[in-house]
């Protein structure tokens, strides 16, 4: 739904990836311009020790000069457009020009 979101225009003329392999990683979606990861998130995210590497991940892109932004599946499912304004709002936030 969101690369759907994504790829018909709602993400302010950014253009993304989805899947993009960088390292020993793939990226659910990868903006260049922005040096932006957008992750999205479901509920094993919380389990076990997937939050820990979940900030190894970070961390390793952030040593690359990658931001990271995480964004929950269910904000995905019930508002794509929530999600598309969250990815806007970090990418300006985030000292981007959007």
């Amino acid at each position: 739904m969101l690369w759907r979101a994504i790829k018909t225009g709602k993400a302010g003329g950014l253009k993304f990836r989805k899947q993009h392999p960088i390292g020993p990683y793939v990226l659910d979606f990868y903006c260049a311009q922005l040096r932006l990861c957008v992750e999205v998130d479901g509920g094993s995210h919380s389990l076990g020790d997937r939050a820990a590497r979940d900030m190894v991940r970070d961390g390793w892109l952030a040593d690359r000069g990658i931001r990271t932004l995480r964004i929950s599946a269910s904000l995905v499912l019930e508002d794509v457009d929530a999600a598309v304004r969250t990815i806007l709002t970090d990418a300006e936030g985030g000292g981007c020009e959007v």
